[in-house]
C-alpha cells in the first residue's frame, strides 16, 4: 500500500503543476476545448470520449462505494469532474481513513456484505 501512497501522491504533484501551467497559458477553457474536440470526430476526440467514459465510471464507483446517498453522489459528480486531481486526493483520504487494504478500498463500507467466500 505505501508503493500506490507515493503513486497517488505523485500523480497528484505531476497533474497539479501540469494543470497549473495549462491555465496560465490557455485560461480555463477545458470544457469547451474537450467538448469541441469530441464533436471533431477525430482521434483526439475519440480519446477525450474514451477519457470521459473512465471518468464517469470512477463517478460512478464513488457514488456507488457511498450506497449513492446524497454525499456520495456529489462525491461522484467531484470525480468526474475532477479525475485524478479528485481522485488521488480521495483515496488517499480513504487510506488514512483506515482502508488499508484493496478490498476495504474498493468496497468500503460495502466490505462486509462482499466475502471472499461468497464469490464463485
Amino acid at each position: 500500500m505505501i508503493a500506490f501512497r507515493v503513486m497517488l501522491v505523485l500523480m497528484l504533484v505531476i497533474i497539479s503543476g501540469y494543470t497549473g501551467l495549462v491555465i496560465l497559458e490557455h485560461g480555463l477553457t477545458l470544457f469547451s476545448v474537450f467538448f469541441l474536440e469530441i464533436a471533431s470526430s477525430t482521434w483526439s476526440g475519440q480519446f477525450n470520449l474514451d477519457f470521459f467514459m473512465m471518468l464517469v465510471l470512477s463517478g460512478l464507483w464513488v457514488a456507488w462505494r457511498h450506497g449513492f446517498t446524497f454525499n456520495g453522489v456529489v462525491l461522484g459528480l467531484l470525480a468526474t469532474v475532477g479525475g485524478i486531481l479528485f481522485l488521488s486526493c480521495y483515496l488517499l483520504i480513504m487510506i488514512s481513513r483506515g482502508a488499508t487494504d484493496p478490498r476495504s478500498l474498493l468496497l468500503g463500507d460495502r466490505e462486509s456484505l462482499y466475502r471472499i467466500s461468497d464469490i464463485p
